[in-house]
């Protein structure tokens, strides 16, 4: 018989690790609520409950007990990142915290009706912890799960009243994404996409950078629109669908509106293939989700819910993979019961900041297809397309039928050493990055870069010049191209400042050009801390651009400042994550500091003037985290790699770094060649309940 594990005090554990700085303070405060409630329960049971919440503030809607005694320290990630290694003879580590408790013991150890309540999937018990198994939920994160898979599950089945004859949609789709003339029989995912979708009352397109999911959701929503404008003229109603288009942060925002408008244009250049009554309804401004739900100041709780839905049949979701669970759920009870709802984005992204991974959980088996027999059927005769059977499932689930993935990439071609990264990422293939490094094609270098003399200095000031194939020419020639780093835009901000008595139009012009230049180089790195770390880099490209003589910093709102906000405004309209330029504008014929966004449309909604004092939290964003840059593309990036390992560097923080490159990647390894290796073998793994899990 082993004698009884010892009770352990948790205030005192997580005291030590919130000085250390590797807990949040919320953990300590509940451990005191729930103590406090409940003066009887075991201290197992309170520690569990403060781990299970220090699991959700990193993105885990469960804990599993059984994997956090396999590998604690790991689980946890503690300490985090930044915090430095801790051996395992440190007493605070969480290997050696416990070490006294098995499994068997730790269960029993959480029976206590008042604060934890033992399910089998459903409970009118309303106690803030629930176990499923060796899952232990925060409730409302559990409630929030169920709500979201019910939801899903009931809009899975197909309703008679929303679907299309699928001759009409292949009339339709013949005249948006006519089958090419080179190759028609080969299968065009984006037709696919639009066929397959339309169908449905719940729908996810994904794919990387590159594969026209813009293109895709412009094409789904014209013959949406075609086909419903066609039923209406049956039906005799001239309503046609209310569509409204969405994103999780107002960059992303304004970049899918910046797409659409630019593809809706491009279309409209040639014979419309459509009635002009489909072109007019599809919206080109694209709102932050928050801002669309009536986010407001210093609520959880948005105007727009159950009992006040949204006006609208559709929605839109881009960039999904950010999106988190709570939010999600918001979100589905604000939709009314006949809206469609599509997700856009790319599974094998960063998942969300906030708990949960929902996109890549329903995505997870979009590699595959497993379309049913009948899906396939209902496909050839919507497109033309007769699928691969290996694409086929006859035991293929209700959500597969209502995923497609985009299988071609139009952004890089074949030979790009971006694109063949990306691919390497994501398949884990070890051997062809190593290839990659030694011969990385026009669009790819790789520095093995160590401090203090590193080379960095001279990067982030005048960049990189390459060599590439000038394609406009039909003799391939072969042309150099020069980034320039920061020193780009620095240079257009002294050379192009209009005079003091300048139209106000001409400082618009100015701040948008610079803004422009400004998404033509970015830094990208792993963490906040460190040398390597935002704070860090920032810190040394001031310096950098300081001692070329490119900015002044004798004070903090210096001219050509880059910022970031951090925190949501909605009475300004400053969403986190928007990024703004700091000039000098004329007001009242003197010099005053402002600080330049793009409008909450984006590009095409011209520029909005702050003056720095009304602006929310900002920090310094020559530097930004890869977490930080989802919903956002530069010309050229520079990603560097941390020395050493942390626990954000996985495949996926690898693979989102990468595909934010749109024409140049330099890759930087400040430690030895083996670490990136490692960073390929490693996953993102968030731990949610049964949501699809299959």
């Amino acid at each position: 018989m082993h004698p009884p594990p010892e009770t352990p005090d948790p205030l005192e554990i997580l005291t030590r690790w919130r000085t250390r700085g590797w807990v949040r303070v919320v953990e300590l405060h509940l451990t005191a609520l729930l103590r406090s409630r409940c003066p009887d329960a075991d201290g197992w049971l309170l520690l569990a409950a403060a781990l299970t919440s220090h699991q959700a503030g990193r993105g885990h809607v469960h804990l599993d007990l059984a994997a956090l005694l396999e590998d604690p320290n790991g689980l946890l990630a503690l300490p985090p990142e930044g915090s430095g290694p801790t051996p395992l003879r440190d007493p605070d580590a969480p290997q050696r915290r416990l070490a006294g408790i098995d499994l068997p013991t730790w269960l029993a150890r959480l029976d206590h009706p008042a604060l934890i309540a033992a399910l089998d999937g459903s409970s009118d018990n309303r106690t803030p912890l629930v176990r499923i198994g060796t899952r232990l939920y925060l409730r409302r994160l559990w409630q929030y799960e169920q709500e979201v898979a019910a939801w899903i599950e009931s809009r899975l089945t197909t309703d008679p009243r929303q679907s299309f004859e699928p001759s009409s949609v292949r009339m339709c789709l013949d005249r948006l994404l006519p089958l090419s003339p080179i190759e028609p029989s080969a299968v065009d995912w984006q037709r696919i996409a639009c066929a397959r979708l339309v169908q449905t009352r719940f729908g996810i397109l994904t794919g990387g950078p590159g594969t026209g999911k813009t293109t895709t959701v412009v094409r789904l929503l014209a013959l949406f629109l075609q086909l419903s404008l066609e039923r209406c003229g049956l039906d005799g109603n001239t309503d046609l669908p209310r569509i409204a288009l969405a994103a999780p942060t107002g960059k992303a925002a304004a970049r899918l509106g910046d797409a659409i408008t630019r593809e809706l244009e491009r279309m409209r250049l040639g014979t419309s293939p459509l009635d002009p009554q489909v072109w007019n309804a599809i919206p080109n401004r694209v709102t932050t989700l928050h801002r669309l739900l009536g986010g407001q100041r210093d609520s959880r709780h948005f105007r727009h819910d159950a009992e006040n839905p949204l006006w609208l049949d559709l929605l839109v979701i881009d960039e999904a993979s950010m999106v988190g669970l709570e939010l999600m759920a918001d979100l589905l009870r604000a939709l009314p019961p006949q809206a469609r709802l599509f997700l856009i984005g790319d599974k094998d992204q960063l998942a969300s900041v906030e708990a949960g991974a929902l996109l890549g959980t329903l995505c997870q088996r979009a590699d595959g297809g497993h379309y049913t027999p009948t899906t396939a059927t209902h496909l050839q005769e919507a497109t033309g397309h007769l699928l691969d059977p290996i694409w086929l499932d006859p035991d293929g689930r209700a959500l597969d039928q209502a995923v497609v993935r985009l299988r071609r990439n139009y952004r890089f071609a074949s030979t790009s050493g971006i694109g063949q990264l990306a691919q390497a990422i994501n398949a884990g293939d070890a051997p062809r990055i190593a290839a990659l490094r030694a011969a990385p094609g026009a669009d790819l270098a790789w520095l093995s870069l160590r401090p203090p003399e590193d080379g960095l200095n001279a990067l982030i000031v005048h960049g990189m010049a390459w060599t590439v194939p000038d394609i406009n020419e039909q003799n391939h020639q072969i042309v150099e191209k020069n980034a320039g780093g920061y020193r780009d835009y620095l240079t257009l901000l002294h050379a192009g400042k209009p005079t003091l008595e300048a139209p106000a139009e001409a400082f618009d012009l100015w701040a948008g050009a610079l803004l422009r230049a400004m998404a033509g180089f970015q830094l990208l790195c792993a963490s906040r801390q460190g040398v390597w770390g935002v704070e860090g880099l920032n810190a040394r490209v001031e310096a950098a651009l300081r001692t070329s003589g490119l900015i002044e910093t004798d004070q903090r709102w210096y001219v050509g400042r880059p910022v970031m906000i951090t925190r949501n405004d909605h009475a300004l309209g400053l969403m986190n994550g928007d990024i703004g330029i700091t000039l000098e504008l004329p007001v009242d014929g003197a010099w005053w500091t402002r600080v330049a966004f793009w409008s909450q449309d984006g590009e095409m909604g011209g520029i909005r003037w702050f003056a720095p004092s009304r602006l929310p939290p900002v920090e310094t964003v020559f530097a930004m985290t890869v977490h930080k840059s989802q919903g956002s593309e530069f010309g050229q990036v520079v990603l560097v790699v941390p020395e050493s390992l942390n626990p954000i560097l996985t495949r996926e923080w690898l693979y989102t770094g990468v595909t934010r490159a749109r024409e140049r990647l330099i890759l930087v390894e400040t430690g030895e060649a083996a670490l990136l290796e490692t960073i390929l073998s490693r996953r993102v793994t968030r731990a949610g309940g049964a949501l699809f899990e299959g």
